[in-house]
């Protein structure tokens, strides 16, 4: 259900192209807040210095306003349950929709590079051709892994659940499919109301 609430008059004028809905008092949904961190995992695996990426696009998208500097970026991210540095303060909904737009905005700029690392997974598995192979995409799955187990809490059941290489390169393969899925034509809103599948009254 879509709701228009008074501070949507003072928010960035882009948090405007994704609809409102009725997210309870206590924030997004862990899942919500869990799919967006995960996808921003898979830009920085396939960008270095992909956190400071994500500052300069909040600067170009004028959402510094919200995504202040690198702390208040890891503070929101730190709200994906899974983590190690996990923290129980709520995500709002302009935070959310913020993450969201840079998480958009970056995958847009790499669409060539997704397209091609997805092209070359699907050729491989095709030819039973080790991963290791194709650089790029080994390089990619590589630092996506070295993510996943540096910043997850492994205690976690739904994370011990990737303690395979295969596991974690299916997440990752996933992921990428996600990213392209939000550079289409209103792919950023369909990313977003797909955070909420389910998740809403």
């Amino acid at each position: 259900m879509l709701t228009n609430s008074p501070a949507s008059q003072s928010k960035p004028i882009i948090l405007d192209s994704l609809p409102d809905f009725r997210i309870p008092a206590q924030g997004c949904p862990p899942r919500t807040r869990l799919h967006i961190d995960l996808i921003l995992l898979a830009i920085e695996a396939l960008e270095l210095g992909g956190s400071e990426a994500m500052l300069l696009a909040a600067r170009e998208l004028e959402l510094q306003d919200i995504i202040k500097n690198r702390v208040v970026l890891w503070r929101m991210r730190s709200t994906n349950p899974w983590r190690r540095s996990y923290t129980r303060r709520p995500l709002t909904p302009e935070e959310a929709k913020a993450l969201v737009v840079i998480a958009s905005h970056m995958a847009r700029r790499m669409t060539v590079l997704i397209r091609q690392l997805l092209t070359a997974y699907q050729q491989l598995l095709e030819k039973q051709v080790p991963l290791e192979q194709h650089f790029r995409l080994y390089k990619y799955l590589e630092r996506f892994q070295a993510h996943f187990r540096s910043r997850m809490n492994p205690r976690r059941s739904k994370v011990a659940a990737y303690n395979s290489q295969e596991k974690l390169n299916e997440l990752a393969i996933s992921l990428l499919s996600q990213l392209l899925f939000c550079t289409g034509t209103s792919g950023r809103q369909r990313l977003w109301t797909s955070l909420f599948d389910g998740e809403l009254p």
